[in-house]
């Protein structure tokens, strides 16, 4: 039997402490911001001591800058997958929009550092967002045009502009989930109930394989086939939406 060699076991307990370490750091800048977080409770929360924190990340500016790094590759590497799958243009839009709408269910996190990010940035401030947007969404984008493209010129998708058709179909999420106090007012459903959420999930699927596609009974085809091999994330996963 080959003994463990001590520089590998050294390095796999430096990069799980490191893990444990961007994990808490997550928690704590998505709930608190660059500006509220506290290193000690990121510290308390990985279980080690507050030195160790500057020694694997020098500060705390830098390490949440490798939070936002590891959580938005999760993001890119997740859509990549979706991209990259072995269908029809069309189907891949609808698992794109779909596996979008989830994200926004069960990445709370990742959505909160985007929305301080994105208020950093209108403030004039010097943040994370433009390294980000070359990085991870700059690449995403590319993807999505050429999937959009691709559908159109094959005669699978409407013609239309190609932009108007993500934009529609990403932004009908985002809408969604930003206006649901207004929706909590003026509706007589609570619209982050996990039933309503699911219903909302199926109808926006559905509603797209019937406005892109060409041909509206292959759509509505793929858009039940997408549903039916994309269950719905746990429910547990909700908490917090509120």
């Amino acid at each position: 039997m080959t003994p463990p060699n001590p520089s590998e076991t050294h390095a796999d307990r430096s990069a799980e402490t490191r893990s444990r370490i961007l994990e808490a750091a997550l928690t704590e800048f998505a709930a608190s911001g660059l500006a509220g977080a506290r290193t000690e409770a990121i510290a308390a929360a990985a279980g080690v001591n507050k030195a160790l924190l500057y020694y694997y990340f020098e500060s705390k500016e830098k390490l949440y800058a490798a939070t936002l790094e590891m959580v938005s590759a999760r993001v890119r590497d997740r859509s990549m997958a979706v991209f990259l799958r072995e269908a029809s243009p069309g189907e891949r839009l609808l698992r794109a929009v779909l596996d979008h709408f989830d994200r926004i269910l069960t990445q709370r996190e990742f959505q909160s550092l985007m929305q301080q990010e994105m208020i950093r940035l209108h403030k004039g401030e010097e943040g994370e967002l433009p390294i980000l947007a070359k990085r991870v969404f700059a690449p995403l984008h590319a993807k999505f045009k050429a999937m959009a493209c691709e559908g159109i010129a094959s005669g699978e998708l409407i013609e239309a502009d190609w932009l108007q058709i993500i934009l529609s179909a990403l932004g009908g999420n985002v809408f969604y989930f930003l206006s649901a106090p207004v929706w909590r007012l003026i509706m007589s459903f609570e619209p982050l109930d996990p039933e309503v959420l699911r219903a909302r999930r199926a109808s926006m699927v559905e509603f797209f394989g019937q406005a892109i596609f060409q041909d509206r009974k292959h759509g509505a085809e793929l858009a039940a086939k997408v549903l039916a091999e994309t269950p719905m994330p746990e429910l547990g996963k909700f908490k917090g939406l509120r």
